[in-house]
């Protein structure tokens, strides 16, 4: 209602109660009560039209939204084009899509922060907001911070990651990679065809990041599917209910963590839970026994192993689905890698650079600057898509053909882990991972083919974790 009817309404003397009998005139109290209600109403209606204009508006959103995310390539092609940077309305950012320019950006954080990185794609509904509030304060992770408090974040990734607590994982991924393919082998001769996402490029980074971070195997998939509705409720636009139940899934994520966490406080293990643990918590109590922790370090530690188990496991399963995707895809390429498992390493680092499961992250300006030659102000958004500058064709030959003999001055020379201080801790572990699928499928199953060749892959709507939605194969 307008403040004009409002005002007038509030004048109108009031009328005597009527005993009436029967139907009357409509509106109790004479026409300007009744006018008064019909401007109501008219304004509910208005305000129900905004509201299912903007409803519209943001599902064409979500859904242009997707096609992008599902398809990013011709977008990327065009950027890199471009003179400058090309700013994308739908990303809400500058498009920052040249190898050398991403590497210019990720080399300067004190000029690109990454505050915003994983900003939110979705505002969760005031339901599920509700729920979140009975769970653990957000708190700045590794992937959030630069300068000291990075450091501080990265440091014991650092050391749980490193190339010699990897070496002693080797053998646990080499055995869960063989078990793996063995059953999956088997669901194949009894089905005829099956999902590898579901069968095995879940449950393979699953049990590592779970047996790294040193979780019960019990927990481990309770541990997995709260993951995904974590990403699900930030990212993908999901209707009330569903948001509600991702919220849920998402607390009982923390409380398994904190109870983790607080567990390692008194009964110090080797893990990186523990190693986490004392780096951000470092027990400083005088007195005899351990001091219990504090609700600031019980919120900073959950948000931090809740950062590690997302990253440490649906990167790796999005990395495993791409990469047998284009293999068997490129059926040639399959059949040089069964013939020459020696290859192995080499078609890691090629289905890494082709199809990156990070997409690109975003960074914030902290002053004017100049990028590309396009002049950028304080606080403006750029997103960095390292799955442009491994399709770079100024460092990449021929970048869109998926080619395990490409000519390369070094396989490490794209940008799908990352690069600089935020460069991925866990690269080299997600190489086993892959590293061990390769090697089990190719010598279990060499006749493994995609159920329906014919079929084009339908990928799932991310930056972050992209991979096939499932991945259907057969002998």
């Amino acid at each position: 209602m307008d403040q004009a009817r409002q005002q007038q309404f509030r004048q109108q003397p009031r009328q005597p109660r009527q005993q009436t009998r029967g139907v009357t005139d409509g509106a109790e109290g004479g026409p300007e009560r009744a006018a008064a209600e019909r401007a109501t109403a008219e304004d509910a209606a208005a305000e129900d039209s905004a509201a299912e204009r903007a409803a519209a508006a943001l599902r064409e959103h979500h859904t242009r939204l997707d096609a992008l995310q599902r398809d990013p390539y011709p977008l990327y092609e065009q950027a890199r084009r471009t003179p400058g940077l090309t700013h994308v309305p739908l990303l809400d950012a500058w498009l920052v899509a040249r190898d050398a320019d991403i590497r210019e950006v990720l080399l300067r954080p004190q000029d690109f922060s990454s505050a915003q990185a994983l900003r939110p794609d979705v505002q969760p509904s005031p339901a599920a907001l509700a729920v979140l509030a009975g769970g653990f304060a957000p708190r700045p992770t590794v992937v959030s911070t630069d300068g000291p408090a990075h450091h501080r974040h990265r440091a014991p990734l650092n050391s749980g990651l490193s190339a010699a607590r990897t070496a002693a994982l080797t053998p646990y991924v080499t055995q869960r990679a063989e078990t793996l393919a063995e059953a999956f082998a088997a669901t194949l001769d009894t089905h005829g065809s099956a999902d590898l996402m579901t069968h095995y490029a879940r449950p393979l980074p699953g049990a590592v990041i779970g047996h790294l971070l040193g979780l019960d195997p019990d927990d481990v998939p309770t541990a997995v599917h709260c993951s995904y509705s974590a990403e699900r409720l930030l990212f993908r636009p999901l209707p009330e209910n569903g948001q509600v139940a991702a919220a849920e899934d998402v607390l009982t994520l923390q409380r398994l963590l904190d109870r983790y966490a607080r567990d390692r406080r008194t009964h110090p293990r080797d893990d990186l839970i523990t190693g986490m643990v004392t780096a951000l918590a470092p027990d400083a109590g005088l007195g005899p026994g351990p001091r219990e922790l504090t609700d600031d370090q019980r919120c900073e530690l959950v948000a931090n192993l809740q950062n590690l188990l997302i990253a440490g496991h649906l990167t790796t399963t999005a990395l495993i689905g791409t990469t047998l995707l284009h293999l068997l895809r490129h059926r040639e390429q399959w059949e040089l890698l069964v013939d020459r498992p020696e290859l192995v390493p080499v078609a890691v680092e090629e289905a890494a650079r082709h199809d990156s499961p990070v997409q690109g992250f975003r960074r914030t300006t902290t002053r004017p600057v100049a990028l590309a030659g396009t002049e950028l102000p304080a606080g403006a958004t750029v997103f960095v898509a390292y799955g442009s500058a491994n399709r770079d064709p100024a460092r990449h030959h021929a970048p869109d053909v998926f080619d395990l003999s490409r000519p390369r001055p070094h396989p490490r020379h794209h940008l799908a882990f990352g690069h600089g201080p935020h460069g991925c801790p866990g690269a080299q572990l997600a190489r086993v991972q892959l590293q061990a699928t390769l090697t089990a499928l190719t010598r279990r199953l060499p006749d493994l083919r995609l159920a329906d060749p014919a079929a084009p892959p339908r990928m799932r709507p991310t930056f972050i974790h992209r991979s096939p939605e499932e991945l259907l194969l057969s002998r």
